[in-house]
C-alpha cells in the first residue's frame, strides 16, 4: 500500500509549509525582511510500463505508460525579492535603502555579513554600528561633539558642529550587490552571507551600477503581505488535512483486505 507513504510524504511537504508561512507572519514587523516561499517538486516514478515500449512484433509502442509517483518533496526556501514600504522615523542614523543592495557589516568571525536593516546605532567610541553592535563597512566613527548628521542619498556622512558653519565630511557608506540575491544564507539578525550560489559582492557606492540609494530618516518595513500568508495558511492546512485523508483511507483499505476470510 504505497498510499500511506506517499500521504506521509504530502503530509510533511504541508508541515514544512507552515512552518515557512507561521516564520513569515512571525517577522511581519522585522525591519528589511523578505517572505519566503516553500518550494516543492514530485519524487521518483515506479515505471510500471514505460512511455514508448515495444509491446508486439511488429514495433507497437506503449502511447503513455505506467508511471506511479511515490510522493513530494522540498527543493528549496526561496526569499521573495520585494522592497517593503518606507516609513518614516527621523532617526539621524536609520537608512533605507530605496532599491537593490545591502550593507556590509563585520561579523564577530572576522566574515562580512549583509543586511538591509538600516537601523544603525553609535557605539560608545563614536563607530556606526548595527543593532546587534557589528561596525559597518566601511567604518564611520563620529565626533562626540558632533551636533548633528547628515547624510545624503550617496551615501556621504556629514557631520554639523556648533563652532563651524560648514559641515564635515566622515565618509560615505557603500552598498553590496549579488549576481544571484536569492544565494545568499541567511545567518539571523537581519543578517546574510556570502555563498558560492550568491557569486561574488560587488561593492559601490549607492546609485552606481544599478544598485540603490540612501535615505535617511526611514527604514524598510517587512515585505510580508498579511492577507497572502493568511490564504496561503488555509490552503496548507487543507493540503495536510487531504493527505491525512488518503492515510486513514488506506489504513481501511488494509484493514479490509486482512478481515477477508
Amino acid at each position: 500500500m504505497k498510499a500511506l507513504q506517499i500521504a506521509a510524504t504530502g503530509m510533511s511537504a504541508q508541515q514544512t509549509r507552515v512552518e515557512v508561512i507561521s516564520n513569515n507572519l512571525a517577522n511581519m514587523s522585522t525591519t528589511g525582511y523578505n517572505a519566503r516561499r516553500a518550494e516543492f517538486a514530485d519524487l521518483h516514478y515506479q515505471q510500471a510500463a514505460r512511455p514508448g515500449a515495444v509491446t508486439a512484433s511488429d514495433g507497437t509502442v506503449i502511447p503513455a505508460g505506467v508511471q506511479l509517483g511515490l510522493g513530494v518533496r522540498p527543493t528549496a526556501v526561496s526569499i521573495t525579492l520585494q522592497q517593503g514600504s518606507l516609513i518614516q522615523t527621523g532617526g539621524d542614523l536609520d537608512l533605507a535603502i530605496d532599491g537593490d543592495g545591502y550593507l556590509e557589516v563585520v561579523l564577530p568571525s572576522g566574515m562580512s555579513g549583509y543586511t538591509r536593516d538600516g537601523g544603525l546605532k553609535r557605539s560608545a567610541d563614536g563607530l556606526v554600528v548595527t543593532s546587534d553592535g557589528y561596525p559597518v563597512v566601511p567604518e564611520i566613527t563620529i565626533p562626540d561633539d558632533a551636533r548633528s548628521i547628515s547624510i545624503n542619498a550617496a551615501g556621504e556622512v556629514y557631520a554639523y558642529f556648533g563652532d563651524r558653519v560648514e559641515p564635515e565630511m566622515l565618509g560615505q557608506f557603500t552598498l553590496a550587490g549579488f549576481s544571484n540575491e536569492k544565494g545568499l544564507e541567511a545567518i539571523g539578525g537581519n543578517l546574510f552571507i556570502e555563498t558560492a550560489a550568491s557569486g561574488a559582492p560587488q561593492v559601490v557606492n549607492p546609485g552606481q551600477e544599478g544598485l540603490g540609494t540612501l535615505r535617511q530618516g526611514y527604514l524598510e518595513e517587512s515585505s510580508v503581505d498579511a492577507v497572502r500568508e493568511i490564504t496561503e495558511l488555509i490552503k496548507a492546512q487543507r493540503g495536510y488535512e487531504l493527505n491525512a485523508k488518503v492515510i486513514t483511507a488506506a489504513d481501511q483499505m488494509l484493514a479490509a483486505t486482512s478481515q477477508v476470510r
